[in-house]
């Protein structure tokens, strides 16, 4: 019997040291060579460049010596991405972009996931939504285009890169909703997540785009697109940028933040979310990301991953009462 029991024992103690042992060599092997940063997304959009301008800092600076080579897996407002991170439990070799979709999509039915199956890593920034139409476009304020809406929620036709029940679609009927315009439902909203929102806007196929600000603000310095309003609460950046109108001047009393952060698949390594930690507080820090964020009119918005997490659950808890008075669900 006591034979019988140390046996026990020793096998326990061998596997013990087998586990610390697997541990150590996988602490020891991070990072790996390669570390693939996705965008859940077509490329030029709001995520694709947060992610690819995380990626270019991480080795301009140093911080991090793996390859950084950034996807574009677009699809379903990010659900598409969401879904295939799930094959990835428990690895260390990515890392996506997501912001308020990755709650909106599984709040709206769209997505079954949520950002309770990936491993939150950090927030990074928060942008603001922005309404923009062509230099050539009938609409010169929100206002017009809220009482056009008012008088036939049909009549103005918007685009977005997210899906319908999302984002860009989200963000425009909060304004909406604000300005007093009825029917929300029955809004025209289009979703181009292939990177042709711009050009169809352009083309004259949507009459206004629903983005993120710091998508569109090298078009509107160019003056190619012309911002009608974003949703600070004040003016914000500079030059072309600080001239954009807050949907508040315009007496519509709402604001919106567009914060965006890092996950990784769920149950992620420890080693591999210390060495995530670590390199993101690094990177924020240079002047490299700091300029950056001042040139894409982003707001700092850092939280580390504890911090973050505790944000998500909140802001999650505030999503389903914003669904439910928008959506009645």
């Amino acid at each position: 019997m006591m034979l019988k029991a140390r046996k026990t024992i020793i096998a326990t103690l061998f596997a013990l040291s087998s586990m610390m042992s697997l541990n150590n060599a996988q602490a020891a092997d991070y990072p790996p060579k390669t570390i693939n940063m996705v965008a859940p997304s077509g490329a030029g959009g709001g995520w694709d460049l947060t992610i690819r301008t995380v990626a270019k800092t991480l080795k301009d600076t140093g911080i991090v010596s793996s390859n950084l080579p950034v996807t574009n897996r677009p699809g379903g407002g990010g659900a598409v991405n969401l879904a295939y991170m799930q094959t990835q439990q428990g690895k260390g070799n990515l890392i996506s972009v997501y912001s308020p979709p990755i709650l909106l999509t599984n709040l709206t039915g769209l997505t079954q996931y949520s950002y309770k199956d990936t491993t939150p890593i950090a927030r990074l920034i928060t942008d603001y939504a922005a309404f923009v139409v062509p230099e050539n476009s009938q609409y010169k304020t929100i206002k017009e285009v809220m009482d056009a809406l008012k008088a036939d929620p049909k009549s103005v036709k918007i685009g977005g890169t997210s899906t319908a029940g999302s984002m860009d679609h989200i963000q425009f009927l909060l304004v909406a909703k604000a300005a007093g315009v009825n029917d929300l439902r029955q809004i025209d909203y289009v979703s181009f997540q292939d990177g042709s929102l711009v050009a169809q806007a352009l083309g004259g196929h949507v009459d206004l785009i629903s983005t993120g600000l710091g998508d569109v603000a090298e078009l509107v310095k160019s003056g190619k697109l012309h911002a009608l309003a974003q949703t600070a609460d004040k003016r914000i950046g500079e030059g072309s940028i600080a001239e954009i109108p807050t949907v508040k001047e315009s007496g519509i009393d709402v604001t919106f933040e567009n914060w965006r952060g890092l996950f990784a698949p769920k149950d992620m390594p420890e080693q591999a979310v210390s060495y995530w930690r670590d390199a993101i507080a690094k990177m924020v820090k240079t002047p490299e990301w700091q300029a950056a964020v001042k040139r894409n009119g982003w707001d700092d918005a850092y939280q580390d991953d504890h911090a973050f997490n505790a944000f998500l659950a909140k802001t999650n808890e505030q999503y389903k009462s914003l669904i439910k008075e928008v959506f009645g669900r």
